[in-house]
């Protein structure tokens, strides 16, 4: 994959952002990214981006600890090391539970957590790229791709919605 020229510009405030990327779509600007040091409510719908589904990954991955732990946990004290301690039942379901809970929630968790890496492509001797320094601090970015959009036309866009600063960059 070669480089890509993004032209972007930085905004103060977040409400600022908001109006310039509805303005983006009023004009039918495509966006490449909007970079911010935190979430911002209402940006999701704007862009165009869909709900995760990693809740449902989650579900599976807690179902998969569920039964794990219950199944495991039978098999062992009635199968494989059958002994009767403190006048329980060899299939003590009650006493199951507390470790049947640990362990969903540690299937879930490590599963959520390598899924959600994947799927981002985070993990060991990534190279991160970012943009300008003081976007992950306290300002707000909004990106345009240079090939869908010429330097003039970008900049006057980001003058009319109020962006601080205007850069260039090559990303990888």
């Amino acid at each position: 994959m070669g480089a890509k020229k993004l032209v972007f510009g930085l905004y103060n405030d977040e409400e600022v952002l908001l109006e310039a990327v509805k303005s983006a779509n009023a004009e039918h600007i495509d966006i490449y990214d909007v970079y911010s040091p935190f979430p911002i409510h209402g940006l999701d719908p704007l862009l165009g981006l869909a709900e995760s589904r990693l809740h449902i990954a989650g579900f599976i991955y807690g179902m998969l600890g569920t039964l794990t732990a219950f199944l495991g946990m039978s098999w062992i004290f009635t199968k494989d090391w059958p002994i009767i301690f403190g006048g329980k039942p060899y299939w003590a379901v009650p006493s199951f539970i507390p470790i049947t809970f640990e362990v969903t929630v540690l299937f879930a968790s490590i599963g959520m957590v390598v899924t959600f890496y994947i799927i981002n492509g985070l993990g060991p001797g990534v190279e991160n790229t970012y943009l300008h320094d003081r976007i992950t601090d306290d300002k707000f970015c909004l990106a345009f791709d240079s090939d869908k959009m010429t330097n003039a036309d970008a900049e006057q866009f980001f003058r009319k919605t109020g962006a601080s600063e205007v850069h260039e960059k090559d990303i990888k």
